[in-house]
């Protein structure tokens, strides 16, 4: 009988592991990053910053990122989703009552809940690129990307609407994109309950009643 050897350890196993470390340093980095560009605006904050908080190497940020820029774009990214799975805002879970709303009250209702949800995780970052917009193109980049963002967001909202009954009178589909758009920045959001001192569920009563009186028929 031929000798038995001991099994090694399967590759699988360890490509696991590996995958979950790097996604462990990955996390690390974003919630610096995160909290770095908060409080000390993009433009001050290096990746050796990032890296220190985070507890890495400089060269570690590099390789997981690639560039400031792409740091940040990924610190909006899961401060939109709220996670780093790669599944888009309108196919979360929390984003469902928005598709299945049957009536266009119901719909706002639900849209201005997940828009309370995002600007908590989203008001301060989004004021932050919007500051740095200015001082680089990588930086007016990603703002513009998050301005197109939004409206394509509005539009998913405004088809919705239009598909359960009319809009208000004199508004086409055009404006009503526009008014929705407006309404979904997460600067609202900022004004209101970080600088106004409004409690969410009154920050949201006013979005939903506010969207209701500029889209729906009276």
């Amino acid at each position: 009988m031929g000798e038995v050897k001991d099994e090694k350890p399967t590759r699988p196993y360890h490509s696991r592991v590996r995958a979950e470390s790097a996604r462990r340093t990955r996390q690390a980095v974003v919630v610096a990053a995160t909290e770095l560009f908060v409080a000390r605006g993009y433009t001050a904050t290096s990746l050796a910053d990032v890296a220190a908080a985070a507890g890495v190497a400089r060269p570690t940020v590099f390789a997981a990122f690639g560039s400031k820029a792409a740091l940040l774009r990924q610190v909006l990214d899961e401060a939109l989703a709220g996670d780093d799975e790669p599944i888009p805002v309108a196919q979360r879970p929390w984003y469902r009552p928005v598709w299945e709303a049957e009536s266009q009250g119901a719909v706002l209702d639900a849209y201005a809940d997940v828009c309370t949800l995002i600007g908590a995780r989203t008001a301060r970052v989004f004021e932050t690129v919007r500051r740095a917009a200015d001082g680089s193109p990588e930086t007016a980049e990603v703002w513009q990307t998050l301005l197109r963002n939004r409206r394509i967001g509005a539009r998913t909202v405004v088809d919705r609407l239009a598909a359960l009954g009319p809009l208000r009178a004199g508004s086409d589909v055009e404006r009503a994109v526009d008014e929705v758009w407006f309404h979904n920045d997460p600067a609202h959001y900022g004004a209101l309950v970080h600088g106004a001192g409004w409690d969410e569920r009154t920050y949201r009563d006013w979005l939903a009643r506010s969207m209701r009186h500029a889209l729906l028929p009276d």
